[in-house]
């Protein structure tokens, strides 16, 4: 029997629907070619603004996101063990997104990452770059683009 060419499979998650879609296709992916599966979520850091009238460390800082993250992943994988995937790990941490993907895929090397489309434009993308783009061009494994199904056009 051949070895499966997908034996380990990320998929980053946000808890938006382009991350549930990616997510969905992880799990095909991993069942059909019998992988691991890791579930992957970056709390993104809060920023901390301070202006020139203000002392240079703020008297409060913004809550963390990582508890929401945390659910996110928490779902990710019950609904992925519920689906039939034999052995899935869930990690969840907080940092800047695509620094935080790629740290992880260099310490834990992965076959295929899967991350969904934020479906930008051009000119936004231009502006603010996205995660999916920038983990194309800087990942050390094939990446996975997600798109959102096209929406049919109702029938008049």
């Amino acid at each position: 029997m051949t070895e499966s060419r997908f034996q380990r499979i990320t998929v980053a998650i946000d808890g938006s629907p382009n991350g549930a879609a990616a997510l969905d296709t992880a799990i095909d992916l991993a069942r059909h070619y019998s992988s691991d599966l890791v579930v992957l979520s970056i709390a993104p850091l809060v920023p901390v603004y301070v202006t020139s009238a203000e002392p240079y460390v703020p008297s409060t800082v913004p809550d963390s996101e990582l508890a929401r993250y945390r659910e996110i992943v928490d779902a990710a994988v019950r609904r992925s063990e519920a689906a039939g995937v034999a052995n899935v790990t869930g990690l969840c941490d907080e940092g800047v997104i695509v620094d935080e993907i790629l740290a992880h895929l260099e310490h834990h090397p992965t076959d295929l990452l899967v991350v969904g489309s934020r479906g930008l434009s051009a000119a936004r993308r231009l502006l603010i770059g996205s995660v999916s783009s920038a983990v194309v061009n800087h990942a050390p494994c094939p990446v996975l683009v997600v798109r959102p199904p096209a929406t049919k056009p109702s029938a008049q």
